[in-house]
């Protein structure tokens, strides 16, 4: 093997282990954003993830970029990172906007005309949420992640791409707190009945119904990740240890 060869495979080598290494501090932060280990308004910088993780600067940076993508943290610029704050008015906003713009498209599936795209998205859905029992998924993640494309699904298949474009903004938006709804094993058995009977309610061709069933879905998800999220708030809020200085009581130290 030639110098040259042997230097590109050196590269491409530490490129993989770069890679593995953003991808872990990716996963640690999402995970810790995700359980209210870092709080909403948190400030940190790249520095404080590296030495916590025992990496360099420069996968912690990747993964932190990946996860402003994700609308969990924004950077500011020579002043580190911070968790975006919650804003649970805004949040009410997004799933009203998110409940028109999945009602309307369900309204639209059950029309005569969209009977072929109505066809074709129950035949996908049903292979994930029309199962026997022992076939349901019970890691919150991963249904999480199912049920994002589901609602993604039905807006998608009523053909209206701008629709389809602003109800992709809202799901990147409410992601932080959605995922709460599937911290326990209870929300993850309701999603498969209630997506199924909507399933139901769309190859009948029935709007009305569709749309009663897909807005109490919404509903009761937006209503229980708001308990969830405050509680998870207030338990990490209240979660103080005594100052070895002065006795007072100090909010733990996020890193470190």
């Amino acid at each position: 093997m030639t110098d040259a060869a042997v230097d590109a495979e050196d590269t491409a080598s530490r490129s993989v282990a770069r890679g593995k290494r953003s991808q872990a501090a990716y996963q640690a932060l999402r995970d810790d954003i995700f359980a209210f280990r870092l709080l909403p308004g948190d400030r940190f910088t790249e520095n404080d993830v590296a030495e916590r993780l025992g990496i360099s600067r420069t996968p912690v940076r990747e993964a932190l970029q990946r996860l402003q993508g994700d609308g969990l943290v924004r950077g500011y610029y020579r002043n580190g990172w911070e968790v975006v704050p919650l804003d649970l008015g805004r949040f009410e906003a997004l799933y009203e906007l998110r409940t028109l713009l999945e009602t309307h498209a369900a309204t639209r599936l059950c029309q005569p005309s969209h009977a072929a795209r109505r066809t074709a998205l129950i035949a996908m859905l049903d292979a994930t949420w029309r199962v026997p029992q022992v076939q349901r998924l019970v890691d919150g993640n991963a249904v999480a992640q199912l049920d994002e494309a589901f609602h993604l699904a039905i807006v998608d298949a009523a053909g209206n791409p701008e629709a389809a474009a602003v109800h992709q903004q809202v799901t990147d938006r409410i992601r932080i707190i959605r995922r709460l709804d599937f911290a326990f094993g209870e929300r993850i058995s309701l999603t498969y009945d209630e997506h199924g009977a909507i399933l139901a309610a769309l190859a009948d061709a029935d709007a009305g119904r569709a749309v009663a069933l897909l807005s109490t879905h919404i509903e009761d998800g937006r209503a229980e990740v708001s308990r969830l999220t405050m509680a998870r708030l207030e338990e990490a809020r209240t979660s103080f240890v005594p100052s070895t200085e002065s006795g007072a009581p100090v909010r733990r130290r996020r890193f470190g």
